[in-house]
């Protein structure tokens, strides 16, 4: 029985077959693999033309929802909905891991710096980047780059914004994007929305692999998004050696954009090994969320000069600039020697709390990962039922589906809030789990 029997795909034209496809994708009733049917075998059952048929495909190939394998044919890739990597909510009385969000308890407190705020109105003003703010994000970055930093910069709207508006600036729908696998989910879920097609590249404990992500430039990639510490779900860190080993592959493809997201700059628990900076097209983008609070969307985007132009100005089209009051404030709370010492401290509580797990993992003999960031990856046989499991012993965590495109099934536990003590339950519930054959050993 064909696809399209069993999904009922129809259409008389090629925009209706791509639309019917399309939703059926967005709802999962096609799911990531899937082959579609042969060109010709569609043609046939909607008594159309091979061309009109070769057209919808064309189009879906376009928006990043299928994927042509030359003669295996074409196939559904992992660009599902928005709606499939929403987190489901947690119910009354479960205590929450999944969320993947710091812990409200040691981010700053925003009311002194909120009463010294400039008074006076603004305008349009013409920068968009509050000069005060820059100069503390440069000394900043400049203490994890190793060196002065005097390339371009402009403010957005925190790391996942600084992404998007990178992406859509230089990409054009149908575009191949390397990314990570696992990954975040809401990145993936931006790829497809953008009508870019993203392309899995395997990660270990280092970051990408370099072999993985050879695959990926050959498969005409345009850009790669790099995770460079605490990369979510996983907990992975670039190491020194992988980063030299990418910067090497990557400067034999100058025309690949690099975009790094640190987004937990301050609290990852590992140095920065940046990729990008000093290659021909980049993109470094540093958010405050996880360190300063994510309701203060300020981020800083670094880059060469053409991309981050190319940034600005498509900013410029829509906002026009990140609030500077709220630049006032962030720039308030970096400088202070105060807020340093308070993030520091919650540097090594998240790095306790992760290091409390993985030791109650390992005991019992169950694999994981978390090297840095705020969340754990624990190796998975069925995600549906160790989630469960879980749940019933009164802890949500998150299914490894929404972070995966071709990866196995896992967990993503947040630790963000999880005291030491209460690892050593989260743990007991997984080896539960695990003896009744629902984990991978």
């Amino acid at each position: 029985m064909y696809v399209s029997e069993r999904y009922r795909i129809h259409g008389k034209d090629a925009q209706t077959i791509a639309l019917g496809i399309e939703e059926l994708v967005r709802t999962g009733a096609l799911p990531a693999g899937e082959p579609l049917p042969t060109v010709r075998g569609l043609a046939g059952e909607l008594a159309v033309s091979p061309t009109t048929v070769a057209a919808a495909y064309r189009t879906l190939r376009d928006r990043g929802l299928v994927q042509g394998e030359g003669r295996r044919g074409t196939r559904v890739t992992g660009a599902r909905s928005d709606r499939a990597r929403t987190a489901p909510a947690v119910p009354a009385g479960i205590r929450d891991l999944s969320s993947g969000a710091p812990d409200p308890a040691l981010l700053p407190r925003y009311g002194p710096f909120l009463r010294r705020l400039t008074s006076a109105p603004r305008l349009y003003e013409r920068s968009s980047v509050l000069p005060a703010l820059e100069e503390v994000l440069r000394l900043d970055i400049a203490a994890d780059f190793g060196r002065a930093v005097a390339d371009p910069l402009a403010i957005v709207s925190g790391a996942l914004d600084g992404i998007e508006r990178t992406l859509l600036s230089v990409l054009r729908p149908g575009d191949r994007v390397a990314v990570e696998d696992p990954g975040y989910a809401n990145l993936i879920d931006l790829v497809a929305a953008a009508g870019l097609l993203a392309v899995p590249v395997i990660i270990d404990a280092d970051g990408m692999t370099p072999e993985s992500l050879h695959r990926a430039v050959r498969a005409g990639v345009r850009a790669v998004v790099i995770t460079p510490r605490a990369q979510n779900p996983t907990g992975a860190s670039t190491s020194a050696g992988r980063r030299r080993d990418l910067r090497a592959l990557l400067r034999e493809h100058p025309g690949v954009l690099v975009v790094e997201d640190d987004h937990a700059a301050g609290i990852a628990g590992a140095p920065l090994h940046a990729v990008g900076p000093g290659l021909e097209r980049w993109v470094y983008v540093r958010s405050l969320s996880k360190a300063h609070g994510p309701d203060l969307r300020v981020a800083a985007l670094l880059g060469d000069p053409e991309t981050v132009a190319h940034v600005t100005r498509r900013h410029r089209l829509g906002a026009g600039w990140v609030p500077l009051l709220m630049q006032e404030l962030a720039a308030g709370l970096l400088a202070d020697p105060a807020v340093a010492d308070r993030v520091r401290a919650a540097q090594a509580a998240y790095a306790a709390r992760r290091d409390a797990l993985l030791r109650a993992l390992d005991v019992r003999g169950i694999a994981a990962t978390g090297r840095t960031g705020l969340n754990v990856w624990v190796p998975v046989a069925n995600e549906s039922a160790a989630v469960t499991a879980l749940r019933d012993a009164g802890w949500a965590v998150g299914a490894g589906e929404r972070f995966r495109l071709r990866s196995a099934p896992a967990l993503r536990i947040t630790v963000a809030t999880l005291a030491p003590d209460e690892a050593q339950r989260v743990a007991a519930a997984v080896d539960a789990g695990q003896r009744q054959g629902t984990y991978a050993g």
